[in-house]
């Protein structure tokens, strides 16, 4: 139906799929007729697939009134009326971190251990192989190993690097990495920043200071932060990115490890919950596992 890449996405939803559309047949087996139990339960399993509390009962009021306009008496016609509510609360739109114009700097945030510094070094890999001129910037200068596992991910996609010493400013980093964007013509420049979530303040200040140097060394460069947030840690992922959006602002959603979760309603949380356009998930371990969200082959996965 959509080729390869859509059967590694029905793959790596494998565990999502089995705790969700496989649980709702099962329960509307069942069932004779469509009524309150049938909803509650329904509820209770689109909770235990993470996909929250208010977002659930919100899928579940749009799927009655979509029953009752389309005068559905027939149990087996509510799994396709679910699927259709789902895919409108996605929303049409295809997630992609293209450039819509370059240069463009791309500042990747999150806490550590979500698959951050892997991230970047796979959308390096995509970008290139996509004909951009990449360049990447080491500048989560605080945790000890983000600069060597940037450093092996930038030799494995051929991309280069800017980079300091451990613990040195992130800021002086995106100052460097800047000039040379500007010298060998980059037009992308993705800048692994910090995401020490415990300080909030020093996130801030950190987060300010790049973007001020952003600002001053390279305004006509177009500029989006992304957030990579962990499929596997449910709705805490929601908290998390709710406490970043606190303290910068948050252009899209890069979900790391759906393949490892049986909870992948997390999808649906994040869109309805914070609005905010998941624009790549990983599906697996291979460089070229990050793929772009699409809402209709997600949902279509799924189910």
């Amino acid at each position: 139906m959509f080729g390869g890449f859509f059967d590694k996405l029905k793959q790596g939803l494998t565990k999502t799929k089995d705790n969700f559309t496989d649980k709702i047949s099962e329960m509307l087996n069942l069932y004779v007729s469509i009524d309150e139990d049938l909803y509650e339960e329904l509820e209770e399993i689109l909770i235990t697939a993470d996909i929250g509390v208010e977002t659930s009962l919100d899928i579940i009021e749009k799927l009655k009134e979509k029953i009752k306009e389309n005068k559905i008496k027939d149990v087996a016609q509510v799994k396709p009326c679910l699927k259709e509510v789902l895919i409108e609360m996605l929303g049409e739109e295809k997630g992609t971190i293209a450039p819509e114009k370059t240069p463009e700097i791309m500042l990747v945030v999150g806490v550590n251990g979500v698959g951050k510094t892997t991230s970047i070094g796979k959308i390096s890999a995509k970008l290139k192989n996509d004909g951009y001129k990449v360049l990447m910037a080491a500048a989560d200068t605080f945790r000890a190993a983000a600069i060597d596992q940037l450093e092996v991910w930038s030799k494995r996609s051929g991309v280069d690097i800017v980079k300091h010493q451990e613990g040195s400013d992130p800021a002086a980093v995106v100052f460097d990495a800047i000039q040379a964007a500007k010298a060998r013509g980059t037009e992308v420049l993705i800048c692994d920043t910090a995401g020490r979530l415990h300080n909030k303040k020093n996130l801030m200040d950190e987060l300010g200071k790049i973007n001020r140097i952003i600002e001053r060394e390279y305004g006509e460069a177009s500029k989006h932060t992304y957030l990579v947030l962990d499929a596997t840690t449910g709705q805490n992922a929601v908290i998390q990115a709710k406490q970043f959006m606190e303290v910068c602002k948050v252009d899209g959603i890069i979900l790391t490890k759906l393949d490892g979760t049986a909870k992948g309603g997390i999808v649906i949380s994040i869109k309805h919950s914070l609005n905010i356009p998941v624009k790549l998930i990983g599906v697996g371990e291979g460089i070229e596992d990050l793929q772009e969200f699409n809402p209709e082959e997600f949902v279509e996965a799924l189910f």
